[in-house]
């Protein structure tokens, strides 16, 4: 794609983005309503390595100046920033049937609960431990072990709400639903942020399940294929053995900072 420098579409919904979980999130979800309901939609990549995201045209649309962004040509070229707002703006008025939301209100509650919980808590912990275990230029012990162990925190609250159940909300055993999929997207980012997801069964479980979906498989390669999230990971540990090495020091130095603060992991 040549660098984008404005919208491209005409009608339905345009999506701004690039391979993040956050990016992701919104990505799946169109995806899902492409295949229940035929909805199309046209994406452009944002590629934050070259700071597009922080150009005039695009603060316009998000002014926070981050990914993932939509714009609904249908509704006036109507503008929605943030993972969040764009999950329940694409099921309010692209979800007639709540295949993937909720028309009972205590359960569109919980699932906005949910939502929040993803929002606020999951995703900057889990970027932040991103950065500190995988991508700072300078290996500082106690953040890396302050945010893997934060995730790891994290991680063992969906594995509570998960011990009986197949999804996070809805009767029963719960209905796969946008509250999934919030959460789904940094999950699949696990061991790029320093956490064993085999650690967590029932959030692996539950991660499985939801991987397996057709419309997730092709979510999570808009704009473009990915190589960061579990499965992709697992198959270069396999096959790349200067991968594995440098992983293996990664992970050293992280179980080092852990033992030098006295971290232990607890949750909730």
């Amino acid at each position: 794609m040549s660098r984008p420098t404005g919208l491209i579409a005409n009608s339905g919904i345009e999506l701004l983005t690039f391979g993040t979980p956050n990016g992701h999130k919104v990505s799946i979800l169109l995806e899902e309503l492409k295949n229940a309901y035929g909805k199309d939609y046209a994406v452009q990549s944002i590629n934050i390595m070259q700071n597009i995201q922080k150009e005039p045209w695009f603060t316009k649309l998000s002014p926070n100046g981050r990914i993932p962004a939509i714009v609904d040509h249908d509704r006036n070229k109507f503008s929605v920033f943030e993972g969040a707002a764009i999950l329940a703006y694409l099921t309010r008025h692209y979800d007639p049937d709540h295949k993937f939301s909720f028309d009972d209100a205590d359960d569109l509650s919980r699932c906005e609960q949910w939502v929040a919980w993803q929002h606020g808590g999951l995703g900057p912990m889990q970027g932040q431990a991103n950065h500190f275990f995988r991508l700072a230029k300078e290996r500082i012990p106690y953040p890396t072990q302050r945010y893997v162990g934060e995730s790891e925190r994290l991680y063992g609250i969906l594995d509570i709400q998960l011990a009986d159940r197949d999804y996070l909300i809805g009767p029963g055993r719960g209905k796969y639903s946008i509250a999934d999929i919030a959460s789904f997207s940094w999950v699949n980012w696990a061991y790029f942020a320093g956490v064993d997801l085999a650690k967590f069964k029932n959030v692996e479980r539950w991660w499985k399940r939801i991987n397996d979906r057709p419309a997730v498989q092709k979510g999570i390669d808009v704009p473009s294929e990915g190589k960061n999230y579990n499965s992709k990971y697992v198959e270069r540990l396999e096959k790349e053995n200067d991968f594995k090495e440098s992983e293996d020091k990664l992970k050293k130095l992280a179980d080092e900072a852990k033992k030098q603060y006295d971290y232990k992991f607890s949750a909730p």
